[in-house]
């Protein structure tokens, strides 16, 4: 099954600000209106969702998870992005099973996959920095304790 949605890497691409602008005025007219369309909402969700402010994703997320709970005909849709806002916030576990999610709708997607190997590749960092953190503190450690028993031995 092929799909018209961006490959991950493109979606790491931010609007520029008055394209989000133009969607936010949007959001913000509608929903004085009392009635926010599916679509407008969803668009904007997406916009945030690619900014490279954490607010901006935070918001994003929150309103997809709204569609997502409240639209079934859209859940698809809002998997890829919801996966995609909790990869760029950090929150691997969450992306990974919002993806696992799209994946197992739909084993094929390109873009699923893409975003796979993107968190993947973020969790294995994460990991070899935490390593690198761990060994770091433990040389200082044994660092500290040689000079503390080169001390203690010299008195």
């Amino acid at each position: 099954m092929t799909t018209e949605l961006p490959y991950a890497a493109d979606a790491e691409v931010s609007l520029a600000y008055d394209e989000l602008d133009v969607l936010r005025i949007q959001y913000q007219k509608e929903l004085a209106q009392g009635h926010v369309t599916v679509q407008t909402k969803f668009n904007y969700s997406w916009g945030l969702v690619k900014s490279p402010m954490r607010e901006h994703q935070v918001e994003g997320v929150r309103l997809l998870q709204d569609i997502y709970r409240a639209e079934p005909t859209r859940r698809r849709e809002c998997l890829y992005y919801l996966a995609l806002g909790h990869y760029k916030m950090g929150n691997f576990d969450e992306a990974k099973k919002f993806n696992a999610l799209l994946m197992d709708k739909e084993p094929t997607n390109m873009q699923a996959q893409s975003l796979s190997q993107l968190i993947d590749r973020a969790v294995a960092k994460e990991g070899y920095i935490g390593m690198a953190l761990a060994g770091g503190a433990a040389a200082v450690g044994t660092i500290l304790l040689a000079g503390l028993i080169r001390r203690a031995t010299r008195k």
